[in-house]
Order: C-alpha cells, then sequence, then structure tokens
C-alpha cells in the first residue's frame, strides 16, 4: 500500500502539474480544433497529462509497487491498457460532469476525481491487472 501511495501519488501530483499548467498555458481558452471537432480546454489539458503519466504509470506499477506479481509482461500491460481506458473513461465523464455541466472550479475538480480515480485504479491493479497467480502445489512422492 506505503508503495502504491508514494508511487501513485508521485505520478498523480505530477500528472495534475502538467494538466494545470497545460490548461492556463499550453491550451487555447477556446479549446483545440482538430478535424473539425473542438475538444474542450479541460479535455485537452488531460489528454497532455495522460501522454506523459501513462508509461511512467506502468513502470512503476509493474516493477515498483506489484514486482511480486507472476503474471507475464504482455499480459500486465494488456490488463493496464484495460484499466486505464476505464480510469480515462472515468476521468472524461466526471470532468465534463464537474467542470462542463456543473461549473466547478478545474483544479478542486482534478484533485477530487484524482482521488475517486486513484481509489478505484489501486483496487482493480492489485486485484485484476498485477495480482499474483496461486501457484499449484505439487507432491513429492517418496521414492
Amino acid at each position: 500500500m506505503f508503495r502504491y501511495l508514494a508511487c501513485g501519488g508521485f505520478n498523480t501530483v505530477l500528472s495534475i502539474l502538467i494538466s494545470w499548467y497545460s490548461y492556463y498555458h499550453i491550451v487555447p481558452i477556446r479549446g483545440v480544433a482538430v478535424a473539425n471537432i473542438v475538444i474542450h480546454r479541460d479535455i485537452a489539458a488531460f489528454i497532455i497529462a495522460f501522454v506523459i503519466s501513462f508509461p511512467l504509470g506502468f513502470i512503476f506499477s509493474k516493477y515498483l509497487v506489484f514486482p511480486e506479481s507472476n503474471i507475464g509482461g504482455k499480459v500486465q500491460a494488456f490488463r493496464y491498457v484495460l484499466l486505464v481506458a476505464t480510469c480515462v473513461l472515468l476521468n472524461y465523464v466526471l470532468l465534463k460532469l464537474f467542470v462542463e455541466a456543473w461549473g466547478f472550479n478545474y483544479r478542486l475538480s482534478t484533485i477530487m476525481i484524482a482521488i475517486m480515480v486513484a481509489t478505484f485504479s489501486f483496487f482493480s491493479q492489485r486485484m485484476f491487472t498485477f495480482k499474483v497467480k496461486e501457484m499449484p502445489v505439487q507432491e513429492v512422492l517418496p521414492d
């Protein structure tokens, strides 16, 4: 739990800081137009932060938080992608609700959402992505 809080906390704070910086200094107020689709400022800032925090989060989880996992690396990576996709969807929906629908402050919203998604992510990683498979016990018969 400590390793998850330390690594996840660092990655989350880094992601929030990148998101805030992007929101206030990189992304135009009117958002970003991509192929005639306007990506709102809050979502564009989230995407920028995600590009950095996604690979960093996997490396932390695989090697520092859950090193005892005996599931293959490719399976872990696939499961991590599934989990992160779920977390991205949660982030997206919650950002839309908090900032655009309910008019909450962007900074406060990102902190509240980060806490909710991190809690969900920890239990999902521990029980699914990086779980430890029980190995069958083989009996040794006397000669």
